[in-house]
């Protein structure tokens, strides 16, 4: 083996390969210093930000959004496109060959010849000048211009030509002017803040801002103009701080993954895209579908079987996008389901309740954070009960929260504190020893009027109609080992309470389902009965609320349909998502469908559910087209033998084909269709906007 390590193929050593002389390479100049990250660019944060988004009907997904025209245009069939072009073209010809050969006479050149000189019509030795020839080209192209015009030549060369084989090709802008440019912050500048205008530009430009921080500092500055904060605040924290500035408590600026495509200028998340399909008014068709608190404020309802998608492609998109209005301010919103249903990572929130997990480091309130009793009890009973009601709109749990409100209200006026879920499973079941101490309890203070109401409570317990039992064996689904540590009250945890929704807070409760479903159904009930109650009291309805539950299967009773109803008014909203309706008494089915804004039923739905969206769609109007084709016979000799040619050629009967136009009505979308026609992977959903624009039902596929 030589110097290079190499051998020839007998195995000796071979000559060593010569190496040219020459001065040695040296390897060019590095950009920057080692370590050293690339200077950040702006351009792809000003491309967004300066993108159109023109006005468009709700749910369809405004970045970039090219308006269609309303209504479908009539296109011609590629055949008789074809045909009638080709046909024009050889009647164009004939006539300029009649034209020119002087069958049709000599009309046609009379008016060059009289109305021009005869040193322009005449050249050299009599013969035809080139203006004369130049004439008659002018008048052939407008021969051919007419039959072009009456052929269609125009769509056949936009159909077929070079412009369809070059696509669309991007329109190239030129940046807007300062005053309307939004990377200048004009509305800063005219309020007289051009400091501030001026460092986030150029942070922006520089590639330091983001989507979060222009919708924060946006949001921040309609809290200028709203009054609630001063413009010397808000000046000095943008100086300070640049794009950084007004931060959510949390810290944070963006979250750890997204899956899902946002647009915080518009507030929309990208769900899927509409399918181009017949049923789909033809402004929808092709366009992307986009959600955001405009159409999440009349809440949303998904009904679909396991595995259609409800999970990955409705719930974790739309959880993504609110919480990152919560870092923006705008929001607050609360996730609900089981345990690992991929609801997005701990770290996108800011407080995480794991319910049955010694390792969570927040516990839930049981009562909801007030120290009213009856407002704890109304709240308790619905939570307990409230699947128990009679299933109409008449049905409520008055009986269940005046027994709880005859055991919260002494309690809390002897211990300071509501009772915990074994004291309160006690004094259910009427224990003589908890009911005697807080009987004397009562009697040290002299509470009068809370003696009455504890002598009532110890009259009902003796009567058949009694509900107390029924309220303590409710209970005792939640005094169980696994739940040891949680809904403490003597104020050695951490409760959350949904009384924090007055502040852009974004919260995930994560609910035992494996072993406690009734459980855990008991307690998504109690989150929507605290939400509903506590969006209603709210002082800032600008910050939009919304609850998210995966699975509400035992949630929706008469009492979660009438506050889901008065949600609207409140900037608040919910999402549910059902397996089938069926999950949900047939009384309360129409309410629900009624009361929610945004219906959705996705592929795999069962045709008795689906009788139920056909319903709530309603019908339409449509143009119904009946062809009737009538066999023609022939009365003459002459008839009979080319029917007969006909008939050996075509191997059919010569027929007269008749078509009946009417105006029908027929549903939007039938039982069947919704259970048969949709595709996997898409859905059909109907929007409502809170200002009560609709959508009609739309096909779209989740997966685009």
């Amino acid at each position: 083996m030589d110097s290079d390590g190499t051998r020839d193929a007998r195995g000796t050593h071979a000559n060593p390969v010569p190496r040219p002389a020459g001065p040695p390479r040296v390897p060019p100049r590095p950009a920057r210093a080692p370590g050293v990250p690339p200077v950040p660019d702006g351009s792809a944060f000003l491309s967004w930000l300066r993108a159109p988004r023109p006005d468009a009907p709700p749910g369809v997904w405004r970045f970039g959004h090219k308006a269609r025209p309303k209504d479908e245009p009539e296109q011609i069939p590629t055949r008789q496109l074809l045909s009638g072009a080709v046909i024009g073209f050889l009647c164009g010809w004939l006539l300029c060959s009649l034209l020119w050969n002087g069958y049709l006479g000599g009309f046609w050149s009379w008016p060059w010849f009289v109305m021009a000189p005869d040193s322009w019509t005449l050249g050299r030795a009599g013969r035809l000048s080139s203006l004369s020839y130049a004439y008659y080209v002018l008048f052939f192209a407008g021969i051919f211009a007419v039959f072009g015009k009456i052929s269609r030549w125009g769509e056949v060369w936009r159909r077929f030509g070079p412009p369809a084989w070059r696509g669309a090709v991007p329109a190239h802008e030129p940046p807007p002017a300062p005053e309307q440019d939004p990377a200048e912050w004009p509305q800063l500048r005219a309020a007289g803040a051009v400091d501030a205008a001026e460092r986030l530009a150029a942070e922006a430009r520089a590639g330091q801002m983001r989507d979060v921080d222009h919708a924060r500092i946006a949001r921040a500055w309609q809290g200028v103009r709203s009054g609630r904060f001063g413009l010397a605040t808000f000046t000095g924290a943008v100086l300070q701080d640049g794009a950084a500035a007004c931060l959510h408590p949390s810290g944070e600026r963006d979250l750890p993954t997204r899956l899902a495509r946002h647009d915080l200028l518009t507030g929309q998340v990208r769900l899927g895209t509409t399918a181009d399909d017949a049923r789909n008014p033809y402004a929808y068709r092709g366009t992307g579908l986009g959600l955001g608190p405009e159409l999440l404020g009349t809440s949303l309802l998904a009904v679909g079987p396991a595995g259609s998608g409800k999970t990955g492609t409705v719930i974790r998109p739309l959880a993504e996008s609110l919480c990152l209005h919560a870092l923006a301010g705008r929001a607050a919103v609360v996730v609900v389901g089981a345990a690992g249903a991929g609801l997005g990572p701990a770290d996108a929130y800011d407080v995480v309740v794991q319910i049955g997990n010694p390792e969570s480091v927040y516990d839930l309130d049981l009562y909801g954070g007030t120290s009213d009793p009856d407002e704890a009890a109304a709240v308790l009973a619905e939570a307990l009960v409230g699947d128990l009601a009679e299933p109409h709109q008449g049905g409520d749990t008055r009986r269940s929260t005046t027994v709880l409100a005859q055991l919260l209200g002494p309690f809390r006026s002897v211990h300071g504190r509501f009772p915990s879920v074994p004291e309160l499973r006690q004094l259910l079941d009427g224990a003589p020893g908890p009911m005697a101490a807080l009987r004397k309890g009562l009697e040290d203070s002299r509470q009068e009027s809370l003696l009455r109401e504890l002598d009532a409570r110890e009259r009902q317990m003796g009567n058949a109609g009694d509900v107390g039992g029924i309220l303590a064996d409710r209970v005792a689904l939640l005094d169980r080992p696994a739940f040891a540590g949680f809904f403490d009250t003597s104020g050695q945890s951490r409760p959350f309470s949904l009384k924090a929704l007055d502040h852009p807070v974004r919260v995930r409760i994560d609910l035992p389902q494996r072993g406690h479903a009734d459980a855990s159904r008991m307690l998504a009930r109690l989150v929507l009965a605290q939400f509903t109650a506590s969006v209603a009291v709210r002082e800032d309805r600008s910050l939009f609320a919304c609850l998210i539950i995966d699975d509400a299967t035992g949630v929706v009773t008469p009492e979660a349909v009438r506050g889901v109803q008065r949600l609207r008014s409140g900037n608040a909203g919910v999402v549910l998502t059902l397996r089938t309706l069926d999950d949900v008494p047939r009384p309360l089915r129409g309410p629900l469908l009624g009361a929610t804004g945004c219906r959705m039923a996705l592929s795999g739905l069962t045709p008795w559910d689906g009788q139920d969206f056909a319903e709530v769609w309603g019908k339409e109007w449509i143009e119904a087209r009946d062809v009737t084709d009538r066999q023609i016979i022939a009365e003459t000799p002459a008839g009979k033998v080319l029917h007969a040619v006909r008939r050996v050629i075509t191997g059919k009967a010569p027929t007269a084909r008749a078509v009946t136009v009417r105006q029908v009505e027929r549903e939007r979308w039938s039982a069947s269709e919704l259970a048969h026609g949709v595709p996997p992977g898409h859905a059909v959903l109907s929007l409502t906007t809170v200002k009560g624009e609709h959508a009609p039902p739309l096909l779209v596929d989740l997966r685009g």
